[in-house]
C-alpha cells in the first residue's frame, strides 16, 4: 500500500498554487493589478490585526 505523507501533499499543493497564480498574474488586462491590490489588502489587514493582537497580549502582562 502506498502511503502519502501530509508534507508531500502540502508541498505539491503549494507548487500547483504558485503555478496557477503566476499564470493569472502574468495574464492580460487588469488581472496583474487585481492580484497586486488583493495582496496589498491582505498584507495590510494582517499587519493591523497583528499589531492589535500584540498590543492586547502586551496589555495582559503590564500593570495598570
Amino acid at each position: 500500500m502506498d502511503t502519502v505523507t501530509p508534507l508531500n501533499v502540502v508541498v505539491d499543493n503549494l507548487t500547483e498554487m504558485i503555478e496557477l497564480f503566476s499564470d493569472v498574474a502574468m495574464g492580460a488586462g487588469l488581472a496583474p493589478l487585481l492580484i497586486l491590490i488583493g495582496a496589498l489588502l491582505v498584507a495590510v489587514s494582517m499587519g493591523v490585526f497583528g499589531i492589535l493582537t500584540l498590543g492586547a497580549v502586551g496589555n495582559l502582562f503590564t500593570a495598570n
